[in-house]
């Protein structure tokens, strides 16, 4: 009867633990199952990112921009927020500002005209830190028409060839008379000048001359 209830108490903790291991495994596998839907929903609540997915916003001009007419300037004069706002450059050259009144802007660098309108708020503010930015270019600026991906206006902030130019409009058509495109360019006199210019020839290295540099106001033409 001894060896008989020994056995039975071994036979019965073996069969505890096994129900204690067989309910451990049950209840890691019914949390698996129920964090898969939760760890699924957070994924899906995630935006998905795409390559070219966010907007690239130009870059302002640098120090060496000369600002020109209907530029956008943003002007802020430090612990002065009543000095502190946009303006546009009026056809004269010239911003208004609190205080100072008008101000020539046209040819001068956004370091320059903070430093010109400086000089003149100090017969009002002591010691008075001024910064200018170029919130949007107006004056520098070529458009691009005909069989191209992107025609448009576009903004010449930087040395731009014609090369540059139809690279950054996304280059042309199928259909593009490339052998035949060519720049319209106004002249001080009120006359138009047409210059020519071969993308085949220029694209294998010949005629190189054609590819000139655009200024503000020509119209790039790709028929």
């Amino acid at each position: 009867m001894r060896v008989n209830s020994k056995n039975l108490l071994l036979k019965s903790a073996l069969l505890a633990g096994c129900l204690a291991i067989a309910a451990g495994v049950a209840a890691g596998q019914t949390a698996q199952t129920q964090s898969q839907p939760q760890q699924n929903r957070s994924r899906q609540a995630q935006p998905s990112r795409t390559p070219g997915s966010q907007a690239v916003q130009p870059a302002p001009p640098g120090d060496d921009y000369v600002i020109g007419e209907e530029d956008i300037l943003s002007i802020s004069v430090w612990k002065e927020p009543d000095l502190t706002r946009q303006v546009p450059v009026r056809p004269d050259g010239k911003i208004s500002l609190p205080l100072i009144g008008e101000v020539m802007a046209s040819g001068l660098t956004p370091p320059k005209l903070s430093s010109v309108i400086s000089e003149k708020l100090k017969a009002y503010i002591s010691n008075p830190e001024v910064n200018v930015i170029v919130q949007e270019v107006r004056s520098q600026v070529f458009n691009v028409v005909g069989q191209v991906g992107k025609p448009g206006p576009y903004e010449l902030t930087r040395p731009t060839t014609i090369l540059d130019a139809i690279a950054l409009a996304g280059g042309p058509q199928p259909f593009a008379k490339v052998k035949s495109i060519y720049v319209l360019r106004n002249l001080p006199n009120g006359t138009q000048q047409k210059l020519y210019f071969n993308y085949k020839a220029i694209i294998k290295g010949r005629q190189l001359e054609q590819n000139i540099y655009l200024k503000p106001g020509d119209t790039l033409v790709i028929p």
